[in-house]
């Protein structure tokens, strides 16, 4: 069995598989290595008695139609990996609890998003209109500055794209105050903050409404098989494009060349070599699996300056019994005690914000007949774990998750799920830790916030770390986490080394 190869790819998660995907289908020799039986990662599905449940992914932004495809269609269409999407045009249904609080349904499509704001805050139409006109001009600023490959005239960016120099220095939040949006219409706008893990007054305008645009432009897609059917696809395009994938064989070390390039790796204890390693592993856990002395310090500071980002619990509940018989019609609801996302935040681990969602809305036949799928997402981090759980009290603390959130979901929405569980399995950041084997259980990378925000990140990417033969794809990369940032980097990382191979050829 021949080791050595054009270019191995080191985990395949959501971008380790686009990158394969991508050096494969451009001809390259390529090793997909993966330490499960299983490719994606958190793009996967798992089964509990006669259900099959989606591990994490809650919907899709950036997919399109055939007609209007975005950034994650023209990926998937153009490496041709066949996807069955289906599409959910009610964004999200948010209720803030308590005498101040509100229930509201928004819809997709920018005019219709307006409008569903406007009903919900009267006389916010205008300011909220005005952030999609700024992400158009944004995006207008953006083209130019690629078009000049990164050396934008300064004189240029301050006469025509001043808008999206004074965005991109701000917060999501300081944006939308500058528009005169009220802080009702804000809070509901930043429902979504959950879904990137920073609160509004810190996460960068550009990244925020770059993801609410996408939303709310294509709606929220879904694959018909879970997301095992987008692991699955990618995986047909790199074996048919000869490639190879190797399940079952966790990479260990990462092997240097004597001018410290990375050449290859070990995986079962083989060496490995490659002209070329992609890696979908987080850069923490390459270090780790590096000689301390073929890491360069700024290497090593840039990652031990990074903040990991955030976790999730997460309640799976199989029903026997269908979401019509339950009383549900919703697919996604955002449950919140305070409509502010700051105290969302930092309530986060006892009465934060939580997201439930049932998946037969979108997909009917997600489940065996006459029954239906709840999913119980709440984000912390791994280090807001107990100090003091212990090996034996952590089934208790899993159930006591569960208790609480299906209790509140029940009382909230005069529903009945107790006693119509046929099947529960409960995850918190222990078990992603476990899966993933990413510090903390951080299914985020790396926090993107304050200095290591997006827009810093794209500026600084040539910067960001410097061992030649060595690229890194996934959510701790450029884009951060979210499955359609995943596949993104996967292919612009891909892409790149293959452009780089066939210079050298």
């Amino acid at each position: 069995m021949d080791n050595r190869f054009d270019v191995i790819v080191v985990g395949a998660g959501n971008a380790g598989l686009v990158a394969a995907a991508t050096a494969a289908k451009n001809g390259l020799n390529t090793l997909l290595l993966e330490k499960h039986n299983l490719p994606g990662g958190c793009a996967t599905s798992f089964c509990r008695g006669r259900f099959e449940f989606e591990p994490s992914l809650h919907e899709l932004a950036s997919v399109g139609t055939k007609e209007h495809p975005d950034s994650v269609y023209k990926i998937f269409d153009g490496l041709g990996a066949k996807v069955d999407w289906r599409y959910e045009h009610n964004m999200f249904r948010a209720i803030v609890k308590g005498k101040d609080g509100y229930d509201v349904t928004l819809k997709s499509g920018v005019e219709t998003f307006c409008d569903s704001m406007e009903q919900a805050v009267p006389g916010c139409r205008a300011s909220v209109r005005a952030l999609f006109d700024l992400v158009q001009k944004c995006n207008e600023a953006l083209a130019y500055i690629t078009k000049m490959k990164g050396k934008p005239n300064g004189l240029t960016m301050m006469l025509k794209h001043g808008d999206f120099m004074r965005t991109a220095s701000h917060s999501a939040e300081d944006v939308m105050n500058a528009l005169g949006m009220p802080e009702k219409a804000r809070d509901i706008i930043c429902t979504y903050w959950g879904y990137l893990g920073v609160p509004t007054d810190e996460l960068n305008a550009l990244h925020f409404l770059n993801m609410l645009n996408c939303y709310v432009v294509d709606g929220a897609a879904m694959p018909y098989k879970r997301s095992h059917e987008l692991s699955l696809s990618l995986a047909d395009v790199i074996l048919g494009s000869g490639g190879q994938i190797w399940y079952n064989s966790e990479v260990t070390k990462f092997l240097y060349d004597a001018q410290g390039a990375v050449c290859g790796v070990v995986a079962n204890g083989r060496e490995l070599y490659a002209k070329e390693v992609i890696s979908n592993v987080i850069p923490h856990n390459v270090f780790n699996m590096s000689d301390a002395d073929k890491i360069p310090q700024t290497d090593l500071k840039l990652a031990n300056a990074r903040e990991f980002g955030i976790s999730v619990a997460t309640v799976y509940l199989g029903m026997d019994c269908t979401m019509e018989e339950l009383g549900i019609d919703d697919y996604t609801v955002f449950v919140m005690s305070d409509a502010n996302p700051r105290r969302q935040y930092e309530n986060r681990d006892k009465d934060g914000i939580y997201i439930v969602n049932c998946l037969n809305k979108v997909i009917p036949d997600s489940s065996p007949k006459g029954t239906c799928t709840l999913f119980f997402t709440i984000p912390i981090f791994g280090s807001d774990l107990p100090d003091d759980l212990t090996p034996e009290g952590y089934k208790k603390y899993k159930n006591e998750i569960a208790r609480k959130y299906i209790a509140d979901y029940e009382k909230l929405m005069g529903l009945s799920i107790l006693p119509h569980i046929e099947e529960i399995s409960v995850a918190t950041p222990v078990t992603f830790a476990r899966y993933l084997g990413t510090p903390e259980g951080t299914i985020y990378g790396y926090k993107l916030s304050g200095w290591d925000n997006l827009l810093a990140r794209i500026s600084c990417e040539k910067d960001e770390y410097t061992i030649p033969g060595l690229s890194f794809c996934g959510g701790h990369a450029t884009r951060g986490d979210g499955y359609s940032s995943a596949y993104v980097t996967g292919d612009a990382v891909a892409k790149r080394v293959v452009k780089r191979m066939k210079e050298a050829n």
